[in-house]
């Protein structure tokens, strides 16, 4: 594969990200609600002296073109700003709570392969069949289920009813880890503690399996189409005439191609795990980005949900990146 291919993918990415934020932070100025009132809510009568002072410290007193610049300025230099709503550096914020949605995502990404990918190879092996039906209808329901509502009834059958999973957070306060990684399972097993390590699993659980149970369906759906395509194919029928297993037919020769389209739809779907999990967060009180997101949404605060809309944009489209690639390497005529 040639490096300039890679590399002019990576270029080609570079503007989508920078319209991406710029887009985010003009509609967060045109959005009803002044962040100045929003943090001065609380605090009794506030005189306009107050107000205004608070403005100019924040810059928000400036024409929109001139905070732009600024953030501009600011960006090259890496400095996102400070957050309106606690004072700190957004890229403290931003640092403390992405790895706590990489892990969520990586989890809910890891359910869908390991029940899609075998769910859609096994329906197509065995098409008409009650399993194939199943799988199906299955996959019909998983897309159609709304996140926040399959995460409360998981919460409600797993968690409340027979007790099984925690309902929110990531560890049990009984437990003290030291933060290393920032990733719970990661850091639990750099302390040697099993015990931890096995009250971060059981947090993380239910909330992978609601944020992947819709990727779970789509790529079972994927992988069934295009292995019913791939089996009808010459190279299939002659393996088949020449005396291969079945089970070697469909898992050695029929699965690496048809995988190719589901690397795609992955990679796509990657993404939406990671920008997408905002509400499987909140509903889970899941200590990451997206239940960052949501505060800073409500609190107006800007140079939080910049920051975190420029994080969501680089990850999604390094991603996609990792995707292309490995549907180069999957398909060998697209390296040229």
């Amino acid at each position: 594969m040639r490096a300039a291919w890679v590399i002019k993918r990576m270029l080609a990415a570079v503007p989508l990200a920078a319209g991406l934020v710029l887009l985010a932070f003009v509609l967060l100025r045109v959005m009803p609600g002044d962040p100045v009132d929003i943090m001065l809510s609380g605090s009794g009568t506030v005189g306009a002296g107050e107000a205004e002072a608070l403005a100019r410290e924040l810059g928000l007193d400036q024409p929109v073109p001139v905070q732009l610049a600024r953030f501009a300025g600011d960006l090259v230099r890496g400095d996102l700003g400070t957050s309106i709503r606690n004072r700190r550096p957004v890229a403290e914020l931003l640092a403390a709570t992405l790895p706590a949605t990489v892990e969520l995502a990586l989890a809910a990404l890891l359910f869908a392969l390991l029940v899609g990918v075998p769910a859609g190879v096994l329906a197509a092996a065995r098409r008409g069949s009650a399993f194939d039906r199943a799988v199906m209808a299955g996959s019909s329901l998983g897309v159609s289920l709304p996140s926040f509502w399959f995460g409360i009834v998981l919460i409600l059958v797993f968690a409340v009813g027979l007790d099984w999973l925690p309902t929110s957070g990531r560890l049990s306060a009984e437990y003290q880890v030291p933060w290393v990684t920032g990733f719970a399972l990661a850091d639990a097993l750099l302390a040697g503690n099993l015990a931890a390590f096995r009250s971060a699993l059981a947090h993380l659980v239910l909330p992978a399996v609601a944020l992947g149970a819709e990727l779970a369906a789509v790529v079972a759906r994927v992988v069934r189409s295009s292995m019913l395509e791939v089996l009808k194919a010459d190279y299939v029928r002659t393996a088949r005439a020449k005396g291969v297993s079945e089970w070697r037919v469909v898992t050695v020769h029929a699965l690496r191609n048809a995988l190719i389209p589901a690397v795609s739809v992955v990679g796509l779907q990657a993404g939406v795990l990671l920008g997408g999990n905002m509400v499987v967060e909140t509903v889970f009180g899941w200590p990451g980005l997206g239940r960052l997101v949501v505060e800073a949404i409500f609190a107006r605060d800007y140079p939080v949900v910049q920051g975190a809309v420029m994080v969501y944009a680089l990850t999604y489209l390094a991603v996609n990146l990792l995707a292309d690639v490995s549907y180069a390497l999957l398909n060998p005529r697209l390296r040229s």
